[in-house]
């Protein structure tokens, strides 16, 4: 996969800030490569971004339009298919992360026939048929995990790696979702894999490697998620992880999508990824906590981080804020 750049992030009619989670990555870690954003009427969410037409953005040198919304199912809402097959009749190309594939709504796949552009489906793993052994293998493997789906595991991951590669470490970023793989430009889409393939398609993503060699893995979901556990399960045992970085969203009540289930305890959220980590990593260990603090009041910041590092016993940061530094000492 090559995603052709600059691209124009389609925002469309995302209804919050985490939905468009697809969008803002892409913005924060790729911000050279963004020209504009397209947004429908009643958008919630802004990437700060101009605002273009697809006839705006094709005339400004746009390549491939990112559809950055994540949105529950993975589904292409009837209001974005006139304007994505607009993008396509300006010969542009669109780079869908959403489990519905775009060449099966029939006016878009009309529009490809003729357009120069290309359909790129991030969710279409290809060569995905290794299961997994679980045998011990070389290098070294920090996986994110989190207390509750998009708390900030990408995020986390992406800072952790640039991080060590400035301190001339031996790492590499392995993305494993639609908006790490538009910015790595590579990886596997977990959730879309057949389920008895997910661990195996992990352990070829981060291979034996060199014993100075650290593979940083994206998380996804949470293990305590009714609806997404499956996955975070098998990215566990596929990255048979030495060491875990535990992500965390403090303002946050209750699970993403579900009112009536809160968020679990973290001390109960470390012990159950210890104990399912355990099985392929027998000295599998946390060494630090990444605590998204976007919704937290600056002057609350600090004393928050200092409060969970003193209940917790673990270093305690916004990696986003402050690159992972205390994170990654532990890592010596």
């Amino acid at each position: 996969m090559k995603l052709e750049k600059p691209y124009l992030i389609f925002v469309g009619d995302a209804h919050d800030e985490l939905a468009a989670k697809t969008s803002f990555g892409v913005v924060d870690w790729c911000p050279d490569d963004c020209v504009g954003q397209f947004r429908l009427p009643g958008c919630a969410a802004d990437m700060k971004l101009p605002d273009l037409s697809m006839e705006e953005a094709h005339q400004r040198g746009v390549r491939t339009v990112v559809i950055g919304v994540a949105n529950r199912g993975g589904v292409i809402p009837d209001s974005w298919i006139k304007p994505l097959a607009e993008a396509l009749r300006k010969g542009l190309s669109i780079a869908n992360g959403l489990h519905t594939p775009l060449d099966s709504i029939p006016e878009i796949a009309e529009a490809a026939k003729t357009s120069s552009g290309q359909l790129i489906e991030i969710r279409k793993p290809v060569g995905i048929d290794h299961i997994a052994t679980g045998k011990p293998r070389g290098g070294h493997r920090l996986l994110t995990v989190g207390t509750d789906c998009s708390v900030g595991k990408m995020y986390t991951a992406l800072a952790l790696t640039k991080e060590m590669q400035q301190r001339g470490m031996d790492a590499d970023f392995r993305a494993t979702g639609q908006t790490g793989i538009f910015i790595e430009g590579a990886g596997v889409p977990v959730d879309a894999v057949i389920a008895d393939f997910i661990s195996g398609s992990v352990e070829k993503l981060c291979p034996a490697a060199d014993s100075e060699h650290w593979d940083v893995i994206e998380g996804q979901g949470s293990l305590h998620h009714p609806s997404f556990a499956g996955v975070s399960l098998g990215l566990l045992h596929g990255a048979q992880p030495d060491v875990l970085v535990l992500c965390h969203e403090p303002t946050r009540t209750n699970m993403r999508g579900l009112p009536d289930r809160p968020i679990p305890d973290i001390v109960e959220a470390m012990e159950m990824n210890l104990e399912a980590a355990s099985i392929v990593q027998p000295n599998v260990k946390f060494v630090g906590m990444s605590v998204n603090t976007k919704h937290v009041q600056n002057s609350e910041r600090e004393s928050l981080l200092k409060s969970m590092e003193d209940r917790y016993q673990l270093p305690c940061e916004d990696p986003f804020l402050t690159g992972g530094k205390s994170i990654v000492n532990q890592l010596n």
